[in-house]
Protein backbone atom coordinates (compact mmCIF):
# COMPACT_ATOMS: atom_id res chain seq x y z
CA UNK A 1 0.00 0.00 0.00
CA UNK A 2 2.82 2.42 0.89
CA UNK A 3 4.52 1.89 -2.48
CA UNK A 4 1.32 2.63 -4.37
CA UNK A 5 0.64 5.82 -2.41
CA UNK A 6 4.12 7.11 -3.28
CA UNK A 7 3.91 6.09 -6.96
CA UNK A 8 0.35 7.34 -7.52
CA UNK A 9 1.06 10.67 -5.80
CA UNK A 10 4.20 11.18 -7.90
CA UNK A 11 2.64 10.17 -11.22
CA UNK A 12 -0.60 12.04 -10.48
CA UNK A 13 1.27 15.27 -9.81
CA UNK A 14 3.35 14.85 -12.99
CA UNK A 15 0.27 14.11 -15.11
CA UNK A 16 -1.40 17.39 -14.14
CA UNK A 17 1.75 19.28 -15.11
CA UNK A 18 3.42 19.83 -11.74
CA UNK A 19 7.21 20.29 -12.21
CA UNK A 20 9.12 17.19 -11.17
CA UNK A 21 10.81 18.80 -8.14
CA UNK A 22 7.45 19.88 -6.70
CA UNK A 23 5.95 16.50 -7.62
CA UNK A 24 8.65 14.86 -5.51
CA UNK A 25 7.78 17.14 -2.59
CA UNK A 26 4.06 16.37 -2.99
CA UNK A 27 4.70 12.61 -3.05
CA UNK A 28 6.77 13.05 0.10
CA UNK A 29 3.94 14.95 1.78
CA UNK A 30 1.50 12.20 0.74
CA UNK A 31 3.72 9.61 2.39
CA UNK A 32 3.99 11.75 5.52
CA UNK A 33 0.20 11.95 5.78
CA UNK A 34 -0.11 8.20 5.26
CA UNK A 35 2.48 7.47 7.94
CA UNK A 36 1.01 10.10 10.27
CA UNK A 37 4.35 11.90 10.34
CA UNK A 38 3.47 15.22 8.75
CA UNK A 39 5.59 18.03 10.14
CA UNK A 40 6.50 21.11 8.11
CA UNK A 41 9.73 21.49 10.07
CA UNK A 42 10.88 17.95 9.17
CA UNK A 43 9.98 18.67 5.54
CA UNK A 44 12.06 21.86 5.46
CA UNK A 45 14.95 20.27 7.32
CA UNK A 46 15.19 17.40 4.83
CA UNK A 47 15.09 19.81 1.89
CA UNK A 48 17.99 21.79 3.35
CA UNK A 49 19.97 18.68 4.31
CA UNK A 50 19.42 17.27 0.83
CA UNK A 51 21.54 19.98 -0.75
CA UNK A 52 23.98 20.33 2.16
CA UNK A 53 26.57 17.86 0.88
CA UNK A 54 30.28 18.34 0.17
CA UNK A 55 30.37 15.84 -2.74
CA UNK A 56 27.49 17.70 -4.41
CA UNK A 57 29.69 20.81 -4.65
CA UNK A 58 31.20 19.05 -7.66
CA UNK A 59 27.98 19.63 -9.62
CA UNK A 60 28.16 23.45 -9.96
CA UNK A 61 31.87 23.38 -10.73
CA UNK A 62 31.57 20.73 -13.46
CA UNK A 63 28.58 22.68 -14.84
CA UNK A 64 30.74 25.82 -14.89
CA UNK A 65 33.63 23.94 -16.53
CA UNK A 66 31.28 22.74 -19.29
CA UNK A 67 29.97 26.26 -19.97
CA UNK A 68 33.51 27.64 -20.14
CA UNK A 69 34.63 24.89 -22.52
CA UNK A 70 31.82 25.58 -24.99
CA UNK A 71 32.25 29.35 -24.93
CA UNK A 72 36.03 29.38 -24.60
CA UNK A 73 36.91 27.31 -27.67
CA UNK A 74 37.89 24.01 -26.02
CA UNK A 75 34.98 22.12 -27.60
CA UNK A 76 35.69 23.61 -31.04
CA UNK A 77 39.31 22.43 -30.92
CA UNK A 78 38.26 18.92 -29.94
CA UNK A 79 35.97 18.77 -32.99
CA UNK A 80 38.76 20.13 -35.21
CA UNK A 81 41.13 17.42 -33.97
CA UNK A 82 38.57 14.68 -34.67
CA UNK A 83 37.98 16.18 -38.13
CA UNK A 84 41.66 15.94 -39.09
CA UNK A 85 41.89 12.36 -37.81
CA UNK A 86 38.81 10.68 -39.31
CA UNK A 87 36.91 13.34 -41.29
CA UNK A 88 38.23 12.18 -44.68
CA UNK A 89 36.85 8.63 -44.42
CA UNK A 90 33.58 7.59 -46.04
CA UNK A 91 30.93 8.85 -43.63
CA UNK A 92 33.81 10.60 -41.91
CA UNK A 93 31.73 13.39 -40.39
CA UNK A 94 29.78 10.75 -38.47
CA UNK A 95 33.00 9.33 -37.04
CA UNK A 96 34.01 12.87 -36.15
CA UNK A 97 30.80 13.15 -34.11
CA UNK A 98 31.58 9.89 -32.28
CA UNK A 99 35.23 10.73 -31.56
CA UNK A 100 34.39 14.28 -30.54
CA UNK A 101 31.53 12.98 -28.36
CA UNK A 102 33.90 10.68 -26.45
CA UNK A 103 36.54 13.40 -26.05
CA UNK A 104 34.04 16.05 -24.97
CA UNK A 105 32.45 13.59 -22.53
CA UNK A 106 35.80 13.53 -20.75
CA UNK A 107 35.67 17.31 -20.43
CA UNK A 108 32.21 18.26 -19.15
CA UNK A 109 30.15 15.22 -18.07
CA UNK A 110 26.93 16.88 -19.26
CA UNK A 111 24.94 15.19 -22.04
CA UNK A 112 22.88 18.28 -22.82
CA UNK A 113 25.91 20.61 -23.08
CA UNK A 114 27.90 18.19 -25.24
CA UNK A 115 24.96 17.47 -27.54
CA UNK A 116 24.17 21.15 -28.02
CA UNK A 117 27.79 21.88 -28.94
CA UNK A 118 28.07 18.89 -31.31
CA UNK A 119 24.74 19.63 -32.99
CA UNK A 120 25.63 23.30 -33.55
CA UNK A 121 29.06 22.47 -34.97
CA UNK A 122 28.50 19.26 -36.95
CA UNK A 123 24.83 18.97 -37.96
CA UNK A 124 24.99 21.74 -40.61
CA UNK A 125 28.21 20.25 -42.00
CA UNK A 126 26.73 16.74 -42.21
CA UNK A 127 23.59 18.04 -43.90
CA UNK A 128 25.59 20.02 -46.48
CA UNK A 129 27.71 16.92 -47.20
CA UNK A 130 24.53 15.02 -48.15
CA UNK A 131 23.82 12.94 -45.04
CA UNK A 132 20.19 12.34 -44.09
CA UNK A 133 19.47 15.07 -41.54
CA UNK A 134 17.39 12.88 -39.23
CA UNK A 135 20.03 10.15 -39.18
CA UNK A 136 22.81 12.66 -38.57
CA UNK A 137 20.80 14.19 -35.71
CA UNK A 138 20.22 10.73 -34.24
CA UNK A 139 23.94 9.96 -34.36
CA UNK A 140 24.84 13.24 -32.65
CA UNK A 141 22.22 12.64 -29.95
CA UNK A 142 23.63 9.16 -29.31
CA UNK A 143 27.18 10.52 -29.15
CA UNK A 144 26.02 13.16 -26.66
CA UNK A 145 24.66 10.62 -24.15
CA UNK A 146 28.12 9.09 -23.71
CA UNK A 147 28.89 12.07 -21.44
CA UNK A 148 27.17 10.72 -18.28
CA UNK A 149 29.20 7.49 -18.49
CA UNK A 150 32.75 8.65 -19.25
CA UNK A 151 34.24 10.57 -16.30
CA UNK A 152 33.98 13.22 -15.04
CA UNK A 153 30.25 12.50 -14.86
CA UNK A 154 27.68 14.61 -13.03
CA UNK A 155 25.31 11.61 -13.06
CA UNK A 156 27.89 9.48 -11.20
CA UNK A 157 28.24 12.22 -8.59
CA UNK A 158 24.49 12.31 -7.98
CA UNK A 159 24.25 8.50 -7.88
CA UNK A 160 27.26 8.24 -5.58
CA UNK A 161 25.73 10.69 -3.10
CA UNK A 162 22.24 9.12 -3.26
CA UNK A 163 23.54 5.54 -3.01
CA UNK A 164 26.56 6.11 -0.75
CA UNK A 165 28.91 4.68 -3.39
CA UNK A 166 32.50 5.83 -4.04
CA UNK A 167 32.38 8.49 -6.75
CA UNK A 168 36.05 7.98 -7.59
CA UNK A 169 35.50 4.25 -8.21
CA UNK A 170 32.44 5.03 -10.34
CA UNK A 171 34.52 7.45 -12.44
CA UNK A 172 37.20 4.84 -13.13
CA UNK A 173 34.65 2.07 -13.78
CA UNK A 174 32.83 4.16 -16.40
CA UNK A 175 35.74 4.59 -18.83
CA UNK A 176 35.54 1.26 -20.70
CA UNK A 177 31.70 1.11 -20.89
CA UNK A 178 31.62 4.68 -22.22
CA UNK A 179 34.14 3.85 -24.93
CA UNK A 180 32.13 0.73 -25.83
CA UNK A 181 29.05 2.93 -26.29
CA UNK A 182 31.04 5.05 -28.73
CA UNK A 183 32.33 1.98 -30.58
CA UNK A 184 28.80 0.59 -30.88
CA UNK A 185 27.39 3.71 -32.52
CA UNK A 186 30.46 4.00 -34.77
CA UNK A 187 29.84 0.46 -36.07
CA UNK A 188 26.15 1.22 -36.49
CA UNK A 189 26.99 4.41 -38.38
CA UNK A 190 29.24 2.39 -40.71
CA UNK A 191 26.35 0.02 -41.46
CA UNK A 192 23.66 2.65 -42.03
CA UNK A 193 25.74 5.31 -43.82
CA UNK A 194 27.76 3.22 -46.26
CA UNK A 195 24.99 3.38 -48.89
CA UNK A 196 24.80 7.18 -48.79
CA UNK A 197 26.37 9.21 -51.57
CA UNK A 198 28.05 12.03 -49.71
CA UNK A 199 30.92 14.41 -50.13
CA UNK A 200 33.88 13.73 -47.86
CA UNK A 201 36.31 16.44 -46.77
CA UNK A 202 39.84 16.13 -48.17
CA UNK A 203 42.30 14.14 -46.08
CA UNK A 204 44.21 16.33 -43.67
CA UNK A 205 47.96 16.46 -44.10
CA UNK A 206 50.31 15.37 -41.35
CA UNK A 207 51.10 19.04 -40.70
CA UNK A 208 47.40 19.86 -40.30
CA UNK A 209 46.90 16.94 -37.91
CA UNK A 210 49.88 17.98 -35.82
CA UNK A 211 48.60 21.55 -35.74
CA UNK A 212 45.15 20.39 -34.61
CA UNK A 213 46.72 18.15 -31.97
CA UNK A 214 48.92 21.00 -30.75
CA UNK A 215 45.98 23.39 -30.54
CA UNK A 216 43.83 20.87 -28.67
CA UNK A 217 46.53 19.70 -26.26
CA UNK A 218 45.45 22.13 -23.55
CA UNK A 219 41.87 20.87 -23.81
CA UNK A 220 42.92 17.20 -23.85
CA UNK A 221 45.01 17.67 -20.70
CA UNK A 222 41.91 18.37 -18.62
CA UNK A 223 40.58 14.77 -18.36
CA UNK A 224 44.15 13.54 -17.85
CA UNK A 225 44.62 15.88 -14.90
CA UNK A 226 41.27 14.87 -13.37
CA UNK A 227 41.70 11.09 -13.77
CA UNK A 228 45.37 10.96 -12.75
CA UNK A 229 44.64 13.18 -9.76
CA UNK A 230 41.78 10.91 -8.66
CA UNK A 231 43.79 7.70 -9.17
CA UNK A 232 46.77 9.03 -7.20
CA UNK A 233 44.56 10.47 -4.47
CA UNK A 234 45.74 14.03 -5.06
CA UNK A 235 42.19 15.34 -4.80
CA UNK A 236 38.63 14.18 -4.24
CA UNK A 237 35.97 14.29 -7.00
CA UNK A 238 34.70 17.57 -5.55
CA UNK A 239 38.17 19.09 -5.60
CA UNK A 240 38.63 17.68 -9.12
CA UNK A 241 35.59 19.69 -10.23
CA UNK A 242 37.16 22.89 -8.88
CA UNK A 243 40.42 22.07 -10.64
CA UNK A 244 38.51 21.45 -13.89
CA UNK A 245 36.67 24.78 -13.68
CA UNK A 246 39.80 26.79 -12.84
CA UNK A 247 41.85 25.02 -15.51
CA UNK A 248 39.17 25.56 -18.17
CA UNK A 249 38.91 29.24 -17.21
CA UNK A 250 42.69 29.64 -17.46
CA UNK A 251 42.89 27.94 -20.87
CA UNK A 252 39.90 29.83 -22.29
CA UNK A 253 41.06 33.27 -21.13
CA UNK A 254 44.87 33.10 -21.16
CA UNK A 255 45.82 30.39 -23.68
CA UNK A 256 43.07 30.44 -26.32
CA UNK A 257 41.87 33.97 -25.44
CA UNK A 258 38.36 33.29 -26.76
CA UNK A 259 36.60 33.96 -23.48
CA UNK A 260 36.62 37.64 -22.60
CA UNK A 261 36.00 39.28 -19.26
CA UNK A 262 32.76 40.77 -20.59
CA UNK A 263 31.42 37.24 -21.23
CA UNK A 264 32.17 35.85 -17.78
CA UNK A 265 28.97 37.16 -16.20
CA UNK A 266 26.77 35.38 -18.76
CA UNK A 267 28.77 32.15 -18.39
CA UNK A 268 28.46 32.18 -14.59
CA UNK A 269 24.74 32.98 -14.73
CA UNK A 270 24.08 30.15 -17.21
CA UNK A 271 25.98 27.67 -15.03
CA UNK A 272 24.18 28.93 -11.91
CA UNK A 273 20.75 28.50 -13.50
CA UNK A 274 21.47 24.92 -14.57
CA UNK A 275 22.95 24.14 -11.17
CA UNK A 276 19.92 25.59 -9.37
CA UNK A 277 17.58 23.27 -11.29
CA UNK A 278 19.66 20.19 -10.50
CA UNK A 279 20.25 21.07 -6.84
CA UNK A 280 16.58 21.82 -6.18
CA UNK A 281 15.69 18.45 -7.70
CA UNK A 282 18.20 16.77 -5.40
CA UNK A 283 16.95 18.65 -2.33
CA UNK A 284 13.32 17.76 -3.07
CA UNK A 285 14.19 14.13 -3.76
CA UNK A 286 15.92 13.77 -0.40
CA UNK A 287 12.56 14.29 1.33
CA UNK A 288 11.15 11.33 -0.58
CA UNK A 289 14.36 9.35 0.01
CA UNK A 290 14.07 9.84 3.80
CA UNK A 291 10.42 8.80 3.79
CA UNK A 292 11.15 5.82 1.54
CA UNK A 293 13.58 4.63 4.21
CA UNK A 294 11.16 5.34 7.08
CA UNK A 295 8.32 3.49 5.31
CA UNK A 296 10.66 0.56 4.54
CA UNK A 297 9.75 0.65 0.83
CA UNK A 298 13.13 -0.96 -0.07
CA UNK A 299 12.19 -3.89 2.16
CA UNK A 300 8.87 -4.21 0.37
CA UNK A 301 10.65 -4.11 -3.01
CA UNK A 302 13.04 -6.82 -1.83
CA UNK A 303 10.04 -8.98 -0.97
CA UNK A 304 8.51 -8.35 -4.40
CA UNK A 305 11.78 -9.32 -6.10
CA UNK A 306 12.45 -12.26 -3.80
CA UNK A 307 11.88 -14.85 -6.60
CA UNK A 308 14.83 -13.31 -8.51
CA UNK A 309 17.21 -12.70 -5.58
CA UNK A 310 19.06 -16.01 -6.05
CA UNK A 311 19.82 -15.24 -9.71
CA UNK A 312 21.87 -12.05 -10.12
CA UNK A 313 21.60 -12.10 -13.93
CA UNK A 314 17.82 -12.36 -13.91
CA UNK A 315 17.53 -9.75 -11.16
CA UNK A 316 19.71 -7.29 -13.07
CA UNK A 317 17.68 -7.87 -16.25
CA UNK A 318 14.45 -7.15 -14.37
CA UNK A 319 15.88 -3.99 -12.79
CA UNK A 320 17.29 -2.73 -16.09
CA UNK A 321 13.97 -3.30 -17.84
CA UNK A 322 12.30 -1.29 -15.08
CA UNK A 323 14.81 1.55 -15.50
CA UNK A 324 14.33 1.47 -19.29
CA UNK A 325 10.57 1.85 -18.84
CA UNK A 326 10.97 4.73 -16.37
CA UNK A 327 13.54 6.40 -18.65
CA UNK A 328 10.99 6.77 -21.43
CA UNK A 329 8.87 9.05 -19.24
CA UNK A 330 11.32 10.75 -16.87
CA UNK A 331 14.59 12.71 -17.09
CA UNK A 332 17.85 11.26 -15.79
CA UNK A 333 18.32 13.22 -12.57
CA UNK A 334 14.89 12.55 -11.01
CA UNK A 335 15.11 8.88 -12.09
CA UNK A 336 18.44 8.53 -10.27
CA UNK A 337 17.15 10.30 -7.18
CA UNK A 338 13.90 8.32 -6.99
CA UNK A 339 15.12 4.81 -7.85
CA UNK A 340 18.56 4.77 -6.18
CA UNK A 341 17.35 4.63 -2.54
CA UNK A 342 14.80 1.98 -3.54
CA UNK A 343 17.11 -0.26 -5.59
CA UNK A 344 20.41 -0.08 -3.68
CA UNK A 345 19.18 -2.21 -0.74
CA UNK A 346 17.97 -4.80 -3.27
CA UNK A 347 21.32 -4.77 -5.06
CA UNK A 348 23.29 -5.14 -1.82
CA UNK A 349 21.00 -7.91 -0.56
CA UNK A 350 21.63 -9.84 -3.80
CA UNK A 351 25.41 -9.45 -3.42
CA UNK A 352 25.87 -7.32 -6.56
CA UNK A 353 28.85 -4.95 -6.64
CA UNK A 354 27.40 -1.43 -6.08
CA UNK A 355 29.99 0.17 -8.40
CA UNK A 356 29.20 -2.30 -11.19
CA UNK A 357 25.48 -1.74 -10.69
CA UNK A 358 26.01 2.02 -10.68
CA UNK A 359 27.69 1.90 -14.10
CA UNK A 360 24.81 -0.15 -15.57
CA UNK A 361 22.22 2.07 -13.91
CA UNK A 362 23.73 5.33 -15.15
CA UNK A 363 24.32 3.91 -18.63
CA UNK A 364 20.65 2.89 -18.81
CA UNK A 365 19.57 6.34 -17.65
CA UNK A 366 21.91 7.98 -20.18
CA UNK A 367 20.35 6.02 -23.04
CA UNK A 368 16.98 7.07 -21.61
CA UNK A 369 17.88 10.62 -22.63
CA UNK A 370 17.30 9.60 -26.27
CA UNK A 371 14.23 7.41 -25.72
CA UNK A 372 10.94 9.01 -26.77
CA UNK A 373 8.64 10.59 -25.81
CA UNK A 374 10.51 12.64 -23.16
CA UNK A 375 14.12 12.27 -24.44
CA UNK A 376 15.74 15.53 -23.32
CA UNK A 377 18.72 15.13 -25.66
CA UNK A 378 16.36 14.46 -28.59
CA UNK A 379 14.70 17.77 -27.82
CA UNK A 380 18.09 19.52 -27.82
CA UNK A 381 18.98 18.14 -31.27
CA UNK A 382 15.51 18.93 -32.62
CA UNK A 383 15.78 22.49 -31.32
CA UNK A 384 19.30 23.16 -32.57
CA UNK A 385 18.69 21.45 -35.93
CA UNK A 386 15.18 22.89 -36.39
CA UNK A 387 13.70 19.43 -36.91
CA UNK A 388 10.53 17.71 -35.79
CA UNK A 389 10.77 15.40 -32.80
CA UNK A 390 9.55 12.38 -34.77
CA UNK A 391 12.31 12.92 -37.36
CA UNK A 392 15.05 12.83 -34.72
CA UNK A 393 13.38 9.82 -33.10
CA UNK A 394 13.48 7.94 -36.40
CA UNK A 395 17.13 8.84 -36.85
CA UNK A 396 18.22 7.78 -33.35
CA UNK A 397 16.58 4.32 -33.28
CA UNK A 398 19.47 2.24 -34.75
CA UNK A 399 22.06 3.95 -32.52
CA UNK A 400 19.89 3.69 -29.40
CA UNK A 401 19.41 -0.03 -30.12
CA UNK A 402 23.18 -0.51 -30.44
CA UNK A 403 23.78 1.15 -27.07
CA UNK A 404 21.14 -1.00 -25.39
CA UNK A 405 22.91 -4.06 -26.83
CA UNK A 406 26.13 -2.86 -25.16
CA UNK A 407 24.21 -2.50 -21.88
CA UNK A 408 22.96 -6.09 -22.05
CA UNK A 409 26.45 -7.29 -23.03
CA UNK A 410 27.75 -5.75 -19.80
CA UNK A 411 24.98 -7.50 -17.85
CA UNK A 412 26.00 -10.85 -19.37
CA UNK A 413 29.75 -10.18 -18.96
CA UNK A 414 30.33 -8.20 -15.73
CA UNK A 415 34.11 -8.59 -16.03
CA UNK A 416 34.11 -6.03 -18.87
CA UNK A 417 33.35 -3.45 -16.18
CA UNK A 418 34.88 -4.91 -13.06
CA UNK A 419 38.31 -5.99 -14.36
CA UNK A 420 39.31 -2.63 -15.95
CA UNK A 421 37.83 -0.81 -12.92
CA UNK A 422 40.04 -2.83 -10.53
CA UNK A 423 43.08 -2.33 -12.76
CA UNK A 424 42.55 1.41 -13.10
CA UNK A 425 41.81 1.73 -9.40
CA UNK A 426 45.01 -0.02 -8.47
Amino acid sequence: MTIWIFVLALLGAMLIGVPIAYALLLSGVALMWHLDLFDAQILAQNVINGADSFPLLAVPFFMLAGEIMNVGGLSQRIVNLAMTLVGHRRGGLGYVAVVAGCLMAALSGSAVADTAALAALLLPMMTRAGHDKARAGGLIASAGVIAPVIPPSIAFIIFGVAGNVSIGKLFLAGIVPGLLMGLAIAITWYLVARREQVQTPPKASTAERLKALRESTWALMLPVIVLVGLKLGVFTPTEAAVVAAVYALFVATVVYRELHVSQLYAVFVSAARTTAIVMFLIAAAMVSAWLITVADIPGQVVELLQPFMDNQLLLLLMIMLLVMAVGTAMDMTPTILILTPVLMPVVKAAGIDPVYFGVLFIMNNAIGLVTPPVGVVLNVVAGVGKMKMDEVTRGVLPFMTAQFLVLFLLILCPWIVTVPARWLGG
